[in-house]
């Protein structure tokens, strides 16, 4: 996937792909109470797999190519639900979607281009389709396309391993 996403956007190379729980929003108060809330949310929820399905866009909405998440999704958007609260609440312009972000491109024509390479190259990809989604990372956009992770959140608070 990472490879794809510098393909598609190689003037951006340390701009990951990602599973999206919360898209960006303003916060409600400091970080620090932020991840508070995300860690004794997350602390009660047990790790997941997700699989990945189409490769999708949000255009003419954003510029963004993604590949929807199949199975594992209401456990996505059950997760989104719990965590849009308190420091962490947002009235979100658009309905969540869960979905892995590939790319966010700088214009619909660029988006469009992204999205056929990207389904060309996904249907060629044999390896694995799912995920194992046991951590999220809490991060900070520290200027435009660059973000900054400030901490891991596990989910699950087991204290024996499986």
């Amino acid at each position: 996937m990472e490879n794809l996403r510098r393909e598609l956007h190689p003037d951006l190379p340390l701009l990951a792909a990602h599973l999206t729980i919360l898209p960006p929003r303003p916060l409600n108060g400091s970080e620090n109470s932020a991840l508070q809330v995300l860690e004794r949310i997350c602390g009660t929820e047990e790790p997941f797999e997700v699989s990945l399905g189409s490769v999708e866009t949000f255009i003419p909405v954003t510029p963004t190519v993604f590949i929807r998440v199949d199975s594992g999704a209401p456990r996505m958007s059950e997760l989104h639900r719990k965590l849009n609260i308190e420091e962490l609440e947002f009235a979100e312009e658009w309905p969540y979607i869960p979905h892995l972000t590939i790319v966010k491109m700088t214009s619909e024509q660029a988006a469009q281009a992204a999205f056929d390479i990207a389904r060309q190259r996904w249907s060629e990809y044999s390896g694995g389709r799912r995920i194992s989604l046991e951590k999220l990372i809490f991060v900070r956009e520290q200027s435009p396309n660059c973000w900054v992770d400030l901490a891991p959140v596990m989910l699950g608070r087991r204290l024996v391993s499986r």
